[in-house]
């Protein structure tokens, strides 16, 4: 099949090369030349273990490409991904400037029947805005007699296994209206899929606005585990409780199960924020709250704050004079995005108390500069007291530390040398954000350990 995807970011590329890996011929459109000219000079401008390689053999096999001609993205898919962003609006809706000048493209352009996909995350109510723009477009030219069909199929790509997650998928969500249109645009959608149905049927097919929902709902779901544990995990500090042990606990039975139960610093990444975000809204327009999820937020704001917490709690709020070993920057591993990454908040914490710190990450040290750049713009000076460390030994930042801070679980954090770890530092003080460490281990080797819930020493 030939299939144009519109937006090369982190869902345009992944969903792109791995639909070209499968066979197909895939047109990758973007506005941004200097991206595309990245692309095109094999340069992957995101981190996503196992995606480099996709990119270069199907580029490689002229299954995949990247251009900046809108016009001819057009004409050569028959099946037209939307995959650019929808970042939050001021008001915490979602902004879909992007998607719907995506779509006013198609309906400039196209000249046979579409099929037009919402693979952005995008609010309940989207792919009627985008039919009702592509139909205008084609009144303008005159050429109604066109057909098209708008689909939803949402995305459900973690980061750091994208490439995984698109290639054996838990399931494939298709939204789509049920007219001839609709129901021809249905068939393009099962064919496209059915390599990834041979084991077993993957598909949930519904109306669109219930994918649309979905999505969100589901995003919705996993945010409310991580804050629900986040608060229980405080509450345990204070009663003397090890949440790990509760996790395990609770984690045991199958109506509640294992995944997202993990006590820590609070979700980041550009999915879980920006999406609660847009459901409150859309709720709100509804005339309705939604108290449980305005709560997720409020929890996940204040998480963030917990190690810097414990932190000021030890030492005072003034940190002139003192240096900490931060380990762990992107907001989860296997990634370099830094978008509301929890280690940006204790980096701002540190830095305007007085603090000097030096930060190791395996991945994102670039982002972070970048981002850094951003967050101090008003105090740019401050800058001067942070060093990023993208050594292979993390080690290498310890080096007369007063505390260590962990916030992102990377593998090479997992089993340190706590015999050279509390010689290179100063004090020996741990404060793990992602609880990494079991406490009785720590303490025996004569480390000071706080860690989230678990009875800190």
């Amino acid at each position: 099949m030939n299939i144009t995807i519109i937006g090369t970011g982190y869902v345009g590329l992944v969903t792109g090369a791995c639909l070209a890996d499968i066979g197909n011929n895939v047109f990758c459109l973007d506005v941004d030349a200097s991206k595309i000219a990245t692309l095109n000079a094999g340069r992957i401008p995101i981190y996503e273990p196992g995606l480099e390689a996709v990119v270069e053999s199907n580029v490689a096999a002229r299954r995949l490409t990247f251009s900046t001609d809108v016009e001819a993205s057009v004409a050569f898919g028959d099946v037209q991904f939307i995959g650019v962003g929808t970042p939050p609006d001021e008001d915490g809706s979602a902004d879909l400037q992007y998607v719907l000048a995506a779509a006013r493209n198609i309906g400039r352009y196209m000249d046979g029947f579409k099929v037009v996909v919402d693979k952005s995350t995008v609010p309940v109510g989207t792919a009627d805005k985008v039919t009702a723009v592509i139909q205008e477009e084609l009144d303008r030219r005159g050429r109604s007699d066109l057909r098209f069909s708008v689909v939803s199929n949402p995305e459900f790509l973690k980061e750091g296994a994208a490439v995984e997650d698109f290639m054996r998928p838990d399931r494939i969500v298709i939204g789509y209206s049920d007219d001839d249109n609709g129901r021809e645009a249905l068939a393009w959608m099962r064919r496209l899929y059915a390599p990834f149905n041979r084991n077993h049927e993957r598909t949930r097919v519904m109306d669109v606005r219930s994918a649309e929902f979905t999505k969100y709902a589901a995003n919705a779901m996993l945010a409310t585990r991580i804050s629900f544990m986040n608060e229980l995990a405080n509450l345990a500090d204070r009663v003397g409780a090890d949440i790990e042990a509760v996790r395990q606990g609770i984690g045991s039975d199958p109506r509640i199960g294992y995944s997202f139960l993990y006590a820590g610093t609070g979700y980041g990444g550009s999915c879980f924020p920006k999406d609660i975000q847009a459901l409150t809204r859309i709720a709100r327009d509804n005339g309705q709250a939604l108290r449980v999820l305005e709560a997720v937020e409020a929890v996940n704001d204040e998480q963030k704050n917990v190690l810097t917490n414990k932190v000021l709690a030890r030492f005072g709020t003034d940190l002139a004079g003192r240096s900490f070993a931060l380990w762990g920057l992107a907001f989860k591993p296997n990634t370099d995005d830094m978008r509301e990454a929890p280690s940006r908040v204790v980096l701002d914490v540190l830095l305007r108390a007085g603090a000097r710190v030096v930060a190791h990450d395996p991945i994102a040290i670039e982002e972070t500069r970048r981002v850094l750049e951003l967050d101090f713009a008003d105090a740019p000076e401050l800058l001067d007291n942070v060093r990023l460390v993208a050594a292979k030994d993390p080690m290498e930042a310890l080096a007369g530390a007063d505390a260590l801070i962990i916030v992102t679980e990377w593998k090479a954090y997992r089993s340190p040398n706590l015999e050279r770890l509390k010689a290179l530092m100063k004090t020996p003080v741990v404060f793990d954000g992602r609880n990494l460490y079991e406490p009785g281990t720590m303490k025996d080797a004569g480390i000071v350990y706080q860690g989230i819930g678990r009875n800190s020493q």
